[in-house]
Formats: structure tokens, C-alpha cells, sequence
């Protein structure tokens, strides 16, 4: 039979044990951590999917503002000229 030394008893039972007690709930906690990240994710992507705009919407939406700009631009461009030549003339 394997004698134990006193001093190898007491580094397994003060430092050892201790040690992966701590790492043992470490893991246990990070897992409990990433269990409720990924419920959290999924609750996002959920109201995301929900609540955003459809990429159709965007799309249609964008095209309008986009025509509406040019209007805009367009009646600009013609005030600037006519003050241009009331400037000139």
C-alpha cells in the first residue's frame, strides 16, 4: 500500500481541492450564462423578424424617396437658373 506524506495530504486537501471546486462551479455557471445568451438571441431574432421592415418594404420605400428627391432636385436646379439670369439680365 502507497503511503501519503502529510504534506502531499494537506496540498490536495488546502490547495487542490478547493481549486477545482472553483473551477467546476466556474463551468457550471458559464454554461447556465450561455444557456440563457442563446434564449436571449432567439428572443431577438424573434422581434426582429416581428418588427423590422420587410426588405420588400425597404426597397419600395426607398424607390419613392428616391423620386421624390429628384423632384425636388429638378425644381431646384430650374430656381437656380432663373436667378442666374435675372442676376445676368
Amino acid at each position: 500500500m502507497i503511503e501519503l506524506s502529510p504534506d502531499l495530504i494537506w496540498w490536495a486537501t488546502a490547495i487542490e481541492v478547493p481549486a477545482l471546486a472553483g473551477l467546476f462551479a466556474l463551468i457550471l455557471r458559464t454554461r447556465a450564462e450561455a444557456a440563457a445568451l442563446r434564449e436571449a438571441l432567439a428572443a431577438f431574432r424573434l422581434e426582429a423578424a416581428r418588427t423590422y421592415a420587410a426588405q420588400g418594404d425597404v426597397h419600395t420605400t426607398e424607390a419613392r424617396l428616391a423620386a421624390h428627391l429628384w423632384r425636388i432636385e429638378a425644381k431646384l436646379d430650374k430656381t437656380a437658373l432663373a436667378a442666374a439670369r435675372l442676376e445676368r439680365g
